[in-house]
């Protein structure tokens, strides 16, 4: 976990180590993270992931099944974990441009098959 629901300090894994990355203008709608040893072809880092409900430590590693994806039109998708009852928060993140469409489960683990393998 990198960002933690509700807070604008944000931290990311380097070396394996979380450090302080930046401070937001916005508080996070989410807890954000990322998937370690994935690549996204999109933006040439770690697959993002995003976990609904309660606030989780920064820091926290989860071992998880994804519940769904965020499919984004440029392809900078976000993998969802967490029940999907209320991604109205997610969806609103996301400025109308980008497309933001939540898909199920299938179209997250479809989607993480398909990318390279890190090397």
């Amino acid at each position: 976990m990198e960002w933690r629901l509700g807070e604008r300090q944000r931290f990311i894994w380097r070396g394996g180590q979380l450090e302080p990355y930046r401070v937001e203008a916005q508080p996070a709608p989410v807890n954000y993270g990322c998937l370690p040893g994935t690549l996204n072809p999109a933006d040439d880092a770690e697959v993002d992931a995003v976990w609904l409900g309660p606030a989780r430590p920064v820091g926290q590693r989860v071992m998880a099944v994804p519940s769904g994806l965020l499919h984004l039109a440029d392809g900078d998708h976000k993998v969802i974990f967490g029940v999907l009852d209320d991604v109205a928060p997610l969806l609103a993140w996301f400025p109308a441009e980008r497309g933001a469409e939540v898909q199920g489960v299938q179209a997250a683990l479809a989607w993480l098959r398909g990318l390279k393998p890190v090397s």
